[in-house]
């Protein structure tokens, strides 16, 4: 009977296992680009090592189109907030953290590059105005007042 109990208690533990380990795994946002060519393991396992060559090729040869540039990954891997913008490296969503959270791995990569893609053209975020020039004559005059 005995025997018979912890039998039933492994094959349970070992179908359950799957079902229990998927919800501790992390929940990897799916990038908005092409798929790498050397196929996504490659890169998970691979990148830190790829990026710092990148980054020494960059820095100490001054090479600026690199194969593995962070700017290229954070624009690909870009995840989107609540308000359609992306989300930058503080919030829990970022593609980056998603990962490296799960593993306890500080990455201190955005302390000096962004989080978020870089917008093309600032311009575009500026409000068209009819007659800037009138409105800033507008604008002074009443400041020096």
């Amino acid at each position: 009977m005995k025997r018979l109990l912890v039998s039933v208690l492994m094959i349970a533990a070992l179908l359950g296992a799957p079902v229990l380990a998927e919800g501790l795994l992390p929940n990897i946002p799916k990038a908005i680009g092409e798929p790498h060519p050397e196929g996504n393991e490659y890169w998970r396992i691979n990148h830190p090592a790829l990026l710092s060559h990148d980054r020494d090729m960059t820095v100490i040869d001054g090479v600026r189109n690199t194969d593995a540039s962070l700017a290229e990954c954070v624009s690909c891997h870009a995840v989107k907030g609540p308000d359609a913008a992306p989300v930058t490296v503080e919030s829990d969503q970022h593609f980056c953290r998603a990962c490296h959270d799960y593993a306890a791995v500080k990455i201190d990569c955005f302390q000096c590059h962004n989080s978020v893609p870089e917008v093309a053209d600032q311009a575009m975020l500026l409000p068209y105005r009819e007659n800037p020039v009138a409105e800033l004559r507008a604008y002074l005059e009443g400041v020096s007042q």
